[in-house]
């Protein structure tokens, strides 16, 4: 039975992954931003005037990564 659950899960995991890859830029960029409003998440929600280079937002996602209490809101 455990394995008829992988199985399934991995199934829509790739059926999942080919969903988003046939969307369109517009279609996926909707999608995140619904998913976005869903749990309270407002686009540019960052530091107002602030640009981030993508060493900069890596570094700090890795770092959010080793502390969960910085991802929790409550």
């Amino acid at each position: 039975m455990d394995d008829l659950l992988i199985v399934l899960k991995e199934d829509i995991e790739k059926s999942r992954k080919r969903r988003f890859k046939s969307m369109s830029s517009k279609e996926r960029q909707d999608l995140i931003l619904k998913k976005m409003k869903a749990i309270g998440i407002k686009s540019g929600s960052g530091v107002p005037d602030k640009t981030y280079n993508s060493t900069e937002v890596s570094d700090l996602i890795r770092i959010a990564n080793c502390f969960p209490e910085l991802r929790n809101k409550g």
